[in-house]
């Protein structure tokens, strides 16, 4: 079976396409490279480099009429969102809105989409469930709730297959604190230099932070299930960025300093996912707690950049 994954030089992308690959299928990446690194990706995977807006993206679905198309290219900076919304409504509308004329003309059966627990912005809510109202208060978050109305209404008209899987906050090996990267990540970069870890805020605020292959397998699940569904994929869990620095000073061999400082603007506060409709509908849950899915990256740390 053929699969396309948008995005897949990219942290996320790349786990779940050498799991593709790993599992028998046909996998062929889409990839910008504005964010993602060839080095990730399995020898047998098929790399095609072009924005996933392009008229060469659209094309290449059109020739390759995979089964399934995994969207995961995206802006994902909020900060960045903020500066230029254009160039973020541009990657996330447009192209989604591209993908999916492909994916219309190719006759794909089905298109997984990767969102976030952005959208619901500052809901005051110990747990989160999929029919809370959304509120983006960023827009990163506004163009991801726009690709996922896109996509309801193609699946509407055209009969296109879909899955929306809102993640929650995504950390794991290979993560960088560049574009894509969640605050895991830039702890990493800044342990690998010596630095203090920057916290904005007080430190109180809240993540549901989910592995990346627990993210993967609820990919894979989605292949089959959950469609035309909005589904999280995330612990249910919430753990504060100080209890985070908690478990790193407990796993860490070297001292951790942190430096606090003012909160970003468009940075939500609290959020916390609740994922029963993922279990009923997927099959699927998590199996690396928050503080297994730091060991294992911590491990990477360690290879990657010679803490002890």
């Amino acid at each position: 079976m053929k699969m396309v994954v948008t995005g897949g030089a990219g942290f996320i992308g790349s786990h779940l396409v050498n799991r593709l690959v790993n599992q028998g299928y046909e996998v062929h990446v889409i990839d910008s490279l504005t964010t993602g690194d060839p080095g990730r990706l399995h020898d047998e995977a098929v790399l095609h480099v072009t924005d996933v807006g392009s008229d060469q993206a659209s094309a290449y679905v059109r020739l390759l009429k995979p089964d399934t198309v995994f969207h995961l290219a995206a802006q994902a900076d909020v900060q960045r969102s903020i500066q230029a919304p254009d160039a973020d409504a541009a990657a996330n509308i447009m192209g989604t809105i591209n993908l999916l004329d492909a994916c219309r003309t190719a006759n794909v059966r089905k298109m997984i989409f990767a969102s976030t627990s952005g959208v619901y912005g500052e809901l005051q809510k110990n747990r989160i469930t999929e029919e809370d109202p959304v509120s983006p208060i960023s827009f990163y978050a506004l163009s991801k709730l726009a690709a996922e109305r896109y996509i309801g209404l193609y699946g509407d008209f055209y009969g296109l297959e879909y899955t929306i899987l809102r993640y929650g906050n995504v950390y794991g090996p290979g993560q960088t604190d560049k574009g894509e990267g969640g605050v895991v990540s830039v702890f990493g970069e800044r342990l690998a230099r010596s630095l203090p870890l920057n916290v904005y805020g007080d430190g109180n605020q809240t993540r549901d932070f989910i592995y990346v292959q627990d993210v993967v397998s609820a990919n894979l699940a989605a292949i089959r299930k959950g469609q035309g569904e909005v589904i999280h994929v995330s612990t249910g869990q919430s753990t504060s960025i100080n209890r985070l620095i908690e478990i790193i000073r407990g796993q860490c061999k070297t001292p951790v300093e942190v430096a606090y400082h003012p909160p970003k603007t468009g940075d939500i506060q609290h959020s916390c996912l609740d994922n029963g409709k993922a279990a009923a509908l997927l099959q699927w849950s998590p199996e690396y707690s928050v503080e297994a899915g730091l060991e294992e990256t911590l491990k990477h740390w360690n290879i990657a950049s010679g803490l002890s």
